[in-house]
């Protein structure tokens, strides 16, 4: 191998590191899920005007993060919303929302059209818009998630259980199934309960 070869493939070996240091940093894994501080809201419940994530204490809630014109949110991260919200959407111990977390791109990603995206794939959950010109996205900056489409699962107790890029149905399914059974254990043994076998393991997602 020539040496100019040699000098571009270190360096990609270090670009290829320090992507995978910067990689780690994101997400908050493990932690309390934060406040939203989210005003805009689109199919909420009648007489709702604001939610945020301490209304659902004691259920398993999927957070999905997207930007109108993101095209993994479209390619993956929404079919794979679809698919989980027709599966568990009538379950009572699990919960879905949406926020478009708006980081680039602000006269397109606008609050009307993340909400078109509810209309677009059919999903009766609430939707919620974060972020504008000038404003950075309270969602974006406490979860520090490292983009979009940025998938968060939060247990009953309001623990970030999962969050990362990618996730496929099967996947979503399993950490879902995992967590649901959590809650049916006494709040006595929860201590002693070592972590669910049957979801994958908790991670950050390099990209």
């Amino acid at each position: 191998m020539g040496i100019g070869k040699i000098v571009i493939a270190s360096v990609t070996c270090i670009f290829c590191i320090t992507g995978k240091v910067e990689a780690q940093q994101r997400g908050i894994l493990g932690k309390q899920a934060p406040e939203w501080d989210v005003i805009q809201w689109f199919q909420l419940p009648e007489g709702t005007n604001v939610i945020d994530v301490g209304n659902f204490k004691g259920k398993v809630l999927y957070l999905y993060c997207f930007q109108s014109w993101c095209p993994g949110c479209h390619s993956s991260g929404f079919p794979t919303l679809k698919r989980l919200v027709g599966r568990y959407g009538e379950d009572e111990k699990v919960a879905f929302v949406a926020v478009q977390t708006v980081f680039e791109g602000h006269q397109t990603n606008t609050p009307k059209r993340g909400f078109e995206c509810a209309k677009r794939y059919d999903l009766d959950i609430p939707f919620g818009h974060s972020g504008g010109p000038g404003q950075a996205s309270t969602v974006m900056r406490r979860y520090r998630t490292g983009g979009t489409p940025w998938t968060v699962i939060i247990d009953a107790k309001g623990t970030v259980r999962y969050n990362g890029f990618h996730i496929n149905p099967k996947q979503g399914g399993q950490w879902i199934n995992a967590l649901k059974a959590e809650i049916r254990v006494p709040e006595q043994d929860k201590t002693k309960r070592p972590a669910p076998l049957d979801a994958p393991q908790a991670k950050q997602t390099n990209e």
